[in-house]
């Protein structure tokens, strides 16, 4: 190990990088995706190992899908319960993720209540979401929550904030930083992947694949699993996000 990395914010909500922690323990217990060490954490600050980048392969790629369906195959008790061990608020970026211990049985309505139309109403609240988008969101919503979306996978273990910028590929492979861990859907995991650009994300799949065969008609699904994300950012970073979420929106009603 080069050293070690320390990330401080005198600001952050109580909390704030002792879930990042619990989070990181969580996957790391599923011994499946690799993920950065945590030295130390302390409200404020997080020491982290630091690690050394390097190019990403395909052959890489390949062996990070397969250890993501190791990740993800460890499960979680329910949708949206927090990592084992952690009873704190939990986040994404910068904004609260809902979570609750007992999670959500059903995950179509989990997703609805608990991950878009919290971030989709924000969005609107800060006018970066007119008032038609979000009802098409809304809509969406609803489709969601009354269950015809639903299948029979059971909840996974998954990262939950997994855009590109949250793997570090090394020497040795991908590593994954900055988790939302909870319960939840593992197709969501890779949606993420798809919807922010993953380097070799064809092998990454095809690894994936391979270790934990994906359900027929996953790549029609793929717009259901990025709202959230797309909710996320559109409530952070302005009206940018407002027309992929109304598109993604559009997308899963047409599943209906």
């Amino acid at each position: 190990m080069a050293g070690t990395f320390v990330k401080r914010r005198p600001d952050a909500p109580a909390g704030f990088f002792e879930a990042e922690a619990a989070g990181l323990a969580w996957l790391a217990a599923a011994g499946g995706a690799r993920t950065v060490a945590v030295l130390a954490v302390a409200p404020g600050s997080i020491e982290l190992e630091a690690l050394d980048e390097a190019r990403p392969t395909a052959a890489h790629a390949r062996a990070f899908g397969a250890a993501l369906a190791r990740t993800h195959a460890a499960g979680a008790a329910a949708f949206g319960v927090p990592p084992d061990g952690w009873d704190g608020p939990t986040f994404i970026g910068d904004q609260a993720l809902p979570t609750r211990r007992d999670g959500w049985d059903e995950w179509g309505a989990f997703v609805a209540e608990a991950r878009v139309l919290p971030y989709a109403r924000r969005a609107a609240d800060r006018g970066h979401l007119r008032l038609e988008e979000l009802e098409l969101v809304e809509q969406a919503c609803g489709l969601l929550a009354s269950g015809d979306l639903d299948d029979d996978e059971r909840p996974a273990r998954i990262h939950g904030d997994l855009w590109n910028g949250n793997v570090l590929w090394t020497e040795g492979g991908a590593v994954l930083l900055d988790p939302a861990a909870s319960g939840g859907h593992r197709e969501t995991d890779l949606a993420m992947l798809d919807l922010f650009g993953c380097p070799f994300l064809d092998a990454v799949l095809e690894g994936y694949d391979e270790a934990q065969p994906l359900r027929p008609g996953w790549e029609a699904r793929v717009p259901i699993h990025q709202l959230h994300p797309l909710a996320v950012h559109a409530a952070s970073h302005g009206r940018s996000y407002a027309a992929p979420l109304v598109a993604a929106a559009q997308a899963v009603l047409d599943l209906g």
